[in-house]
């Protein structure tokens, strides 16, 4: 059994940094998935790979996982380079690109 504790990125719909300082243990997929012949769903006899364990720090989420002898791997968050920009720099007399309508 093996899993991956990461802190997860901001979705595309928001814009604040709502649920991206918490951190996720989220378990790997042990066994195949298979298409059930009646009605032709996906499932899998795993459940694991429906749990999301949260934790506060990365260090509780380790804590857990080797109390619990659970092998785990850490993706660190790659933290975003904000670029600073003022509506006004669109205007300025001497900006590289031509102002065009």
């Amino acid at each position: 059994m093996s899993a991956k504790i990461y802190r997860p990125a901001k979705t595309a719909m928001q814009s604040g940094k709502a649920k991206t300082h918490i951190w996720l243990l989220e378990f790997d997929q042990a066994a195949p998935r298979k298409i059930e012949p009646i009605m032709g769903y996906t499932g899998s006899a795993d459940t694991r790979q429906q749990l999301k364990l949260t934790f506060e720090t990365l260090e509780q989420a380790e804590a857990y996982a080797t109390r619990n002898g659970i092998e785990y791997r850490v993706i660190l968050p790659k933290e975003a380079n904000r670029q600073v920009v003022s509506y006004t720099d669109n205007f300025r007399f001497n900006r590289i690109q031509p102002w065009t309508h």
